[in-house]
């Protein structure tokens, strides 16, 4: 669908599951020489040998390990024209704003806040000397809409309080990072837009969420199912093409119309 694609090094941040593994195999696919970068070794090579790419491990909230990535991909491959900032991580529970430990927020925003802007302050400025690139970041509707408000997500799986506050502000934050470099990368030829999926049926989906909540949250939404990991990928592929040449610094909610903005 998008011969452009053909030969460009793509870059996949958590890529090792989920999301991450989808849009590394939809770029694949398209001929792209694709390296995906994530902490588990073992999940990563799996990947990495299906779609005859490069697996890299690296932790993307240490800015030393990520530039060591960058520079054995472009040793490998070459330079990245595409880069799919998707890593996300952090541990903390849902519950009132006053109650969630500091340990909490900093794990969950630099597991996907700062991950995104270490990975972006890697691959950006080559990209801005080459003249060329395209950057997807990902965010959630966790950072569009409030999940504890009612159809926000949390009250159908029985969690008045929806996602954690560090998720929701993480996620908003990303989308914020990606405007902003969008707007200061644009004159050098570098685009910068975000994705925001709703609930999309993940490996963890599958694992922690009950198919009677699934069904919950799949009604909640107008297109009435939840999200495949190929929906979202299939966006990355068109936000990294030519035929979205004039869309830079945009949100594009993948979210079977959740959410409307």
């Amino acid at each position: 669908m998008y011969p452009e694609l053909n030969g460009t090094v793509a870059v996949v941040t958590g890529g090792s599951r989920g999301i991450g593994a989808a849009t590394a195999r939809a770029f694949a696919a398209e001929g792209a020489r694709v390296a995906v970068i994530g902490r588990d070794e073992e999940a990563l090579g799996r990947v990495a040998k299906e779609i005859g790419g490069t697996g890299v491990p690296a932790d993307v909230t240490d800015l030393a390990a990520i530039e060591a990535a960058r520079r054995r991909i472009e040793a490998e491959l070459g330079p990245a024209g595409v880069l799919c900032a998707f890593a996300g991580g952090g541990i903390a529970r849902p519950g009132p704003t006053a109650a969630m430990s500091e340990e909490e927020w900093r794990s969950v925003v630099d597991g996907n806040l700062t991950a995104t802007f270490l990975t972006l302050k890697t691959f950006l400025p080559g990209m801005q000397q080459r003249k060329a690139g395209s950057i997807i970041t990902m965010s959630s509707s966790a950072g569009r809409l409030p999940t504890n408000l009612p159809g926000g997500g949390g009250r159908e799986m029985g969690n008045p309080w929806g996602a954690p506050v560090a998720y929701e502000a993480a996620k908003a934050g990303v989308q914020a990072l990606t405007r902003h470099v969008a707007a200061e990368a644009g004159a050098d030829g570098v685009r910068a837009n975000c994705l925001a999926p709703g609930t999309v049926r993940t490996e963890r989906t599958e694992r922690f969420m009950p198919r009677e909540i699934q069904e919950a949250v799949a009604a909640g939404h107008p297109l009435a199912r939840l999200g495949e990991a190929g929906d979202v990928a299939s966006a990355a592929l068109f936000l990294a093409s030519a035929q979205s040449a004039w869309l830079t610094g945009l949100t594009l909610d993948i979210a079977g119309g959740r959410v409307m903005l």
